[in-house]
């Protein structure tokens, strides 16, 4: 946590549910582990290249864990490249073919997304579920609205909430039975108030990891809105082991989004919070101008920090109290550096971008340098 944060503030506590803790790969999910972030790629699972040069993509922007499809052979039979190249454990995503899941498992997946109930016999079930248990393959029973089974939508009439818990619990069963416990679950749904009202029936229901998404969310900006009102109000209320944010978008899109969401409720802390006005007649500078600079500039720090840039004097200073590094407008071309929370020296606005960059990497150096240390 940065200097300027380490007053405990209760009223900001999150009282998070409590599960029991399973592995993913190396990766702790549930319990008292941090809130994971995942994506999804979306080049073809075949081309090992392009995959292993998404998933390296998705790595620098802070993934914990990324899932694959593997919906044919030729999938899985790429996976030992992907597994070996990767940094972060991976997923095999599996519909209907249980021999993709028994491959992807020998394969060095870590997680193999699926759901017992669309995969055939019980033979086909327990022969899946043999191999992940053989290979240290963790689960999760990934449930959809878009995708329930015929005798539940009988049964409710349409996809609701009771219908998407019951699916789950079903599918749980599956692998309770088998005595087979490293599984998280997820209940997901276009519609954010179908996805949340699941959650919360599941939450109480049992004690596994969740696995938190709004499916099919939609472009980048809406997309992200619509995923922060639903997976937001969730984790606000202490539901949600890991995340994943669903756009049609670039899948790095989705772990910044991921990581705001969790920064913006205290959850993870990853890179640099950069805290800005939206600018009015009174900023002394190009407040929107400067801030998409050090947005870009300061992308590849991971060090948690606070940034703030602040157009005048009406905010600023108090802003600046409260963040490791800020800058406040003033007049004549120049504004105030805070280091700290206290006044440090001025600054010309012409010379801000590459000052501000370098004291938000020295500052990064100065606290990995410290963590190292306390180590």
């Amino acid at each position: 946590m940065s200097e300027a944060h380490h007053h405990v503030r209760p009223w900001r506590a999150i009282d998070r549910r409590k599960s029991r803790k399973i592995r993913v790969g190396s990766v702790e999910v549930g319990g008292d582990a941090p809130i994971t972030v995942q994506s999804m790629t979306n080049t073809l699972t075949a081309d090992a290249d392009a995959t292993i040069g998404q998933i390296r993509q998705l790595e620098e922007a802070g993934a914990d864990i990324v899932r694959v499809s593997c919906p044919d052979e030729a999938s899985t039979a790429a996976m030992p490249a992907i597994v070996k190249a990767s940094k972060v454990p991976i997923v095999a995503d599996i519909h209907f073919h249980y021999k993709r899941g028994v491959e992807a498992a020998k394969a060095g997946a870590a997680c193999l997304r699926i759901n017992p109930g669309n995969i055939g016999s019980a033979d086909r079930v327990r022969e899946v579920i043999n191999a992940a248990r053989d290979n240290g393959c963790s689960m999760r029973i990934g449930v959809n609205a878009g995708s329930l089974e015929r005798e539940l939508l009988e049964k409710y009439g349409e996809p609701c909430p009771e219908a998407m818990v019951e699916s789950a619990l079903n599918h749980a069963r599956i692998l309770q039975d088998h005595d087979f416990h490293e599984f998280k679950i997820s209940v997901k749904a276009s519609d954010l108030f179908l996805t949340v009202a699941a959650y919360q029936q599941l939450a109480e229901a049992i004690d596994c990891p969740l696995h938190l998404g709004v499916t099919e969310a939609g472009p980048t900006r809406p997309g992200t809105i619509k995923s922060a009102i639903g997976m937001g109000s969730l984790l606000w209320a202490g539901i949600g082991d890991t995340i994943r944010v669903s756009l049609a978008a670039d899948p790095v899109e989705e772990i910044k989004a991921g990581f705001d969401m969790l920064k913006a409720l205290g959850l993870r802390h990853r890179g640099v919070n950069i805290i800005a006005c939206p600018s009015c007649a009174r900023q002394g500078f190009n407040v929107i101008e400067t801030v998409t600079a050090l947005e870009e500039r300061l992308a590849h720090i991971s060090t948690p920090m606070s940034l703030s840039i602040i157009g005048c004097v009406v905010n600023g200073p108090g802003e600046a109290l409260y963040t490791d590094i800020g800058f406040t407008g003033g007049g004549k071309g120049a504004g105030m550096v805070y280091r700290a929370g206290k006044i440090d020296h001025k600054l010309d606005n012409a010379d801000m971008v590459e000052h501000i960059v370098g004291l938000v990497e020295a500052k990064a150096a100065e606290l990995e340098a410290a963590k190292v240390a306390a180590e």
